[in-house]
C-alpha cells in the first residue's frame, strides 16, 4: 500500500468523556497502513451540532489537498445525520479523498457514483446507514469516550 497523508478526526460527546483511546486506535490504523498523520482533528461536543471547529477545520484542510485520507473511529462521528454524512462523503470523493471507520467497516477509496440523488431524497427510517448512523452501539461506544 502506497504511503499517504493522513488526517484524524476524533469527537465525544461531552467535556468529561476523553477521545484518547479513540486517538490511540487510529494511530495503530495510520501505522497499519503506512500512513503519515498530517493532522489530528478533535471535537468535544455532540454530533448533532451543525458547528464543530474540529470537523470544519478538518473539511477546510481536506479543500486543501492537506491528505488524502480521513480516519475516524466510527463513520457517525463524522456526520450529524445520514444526509450530512453522504454529503461529506460526496465531497471526499470531488476531492479525492478516501475515508476510513476503523471499527464500522466503512472503508471507501473513493466512490464512483455520484450520491447527489440520494441527497435530493427523504431520508426513510428503514435505510440501513441509519443504524450505522444512529447512536447504537452504545457499549462500544462507552469504551471509546464517545
Amino acid at each position: 500500500m502506497p504511503r499517504c497523508c493522513a488526517a484524524l478526526y476524533m469527537r465525544v460527546s461531552t467535556l468529561d468523556q476523553h477521545p484518547e483511546s479513540q486517538l490511540h486506535d487510529l494511530r495503530q490504523v495510520a501505522s497499519q497502513r503506512a500512513s503519515v498523520i498530517i493532522a489530528e482533528f478533535t471535537d468535544r461536543v455532540s454530533g448533532a451540532k451543525a458547528k464543530r471547529q474540529g470537523l470544519d477545520q478538518m473539511m477546510a484542510d481536506a479543500r486543501r489537498g492537506r491528505f488524502d485520507v480521513v480516519l475516524a473511529w466510527a463513520s457517525d462521528q463524522i456526520a450529524r445525520s445520514v444526509k450530512h454524512f453522504l454529503e461529506v462523503l460526496e465531497e471526499f470523493n470531488r476531492l479525492g479523498t478516501h475515508f476510513k471507520s476503523s471499527t464500522k467497516q466503512l472503508d471507501r477509496p473513493r466512490l464512483r457514483v455520484d450520491l447527489s440523488p440520494f441527497l435530493r431524497q427523504p431520508v426513510k427510517t428503514q435505510n440501513p446507514m441509519n443504524g450505522e448512523l444512529s447512536h447504537g452501539i452504545v457499549t462500544q461506544e462507552v469504551h471509546q469516550g464517545v
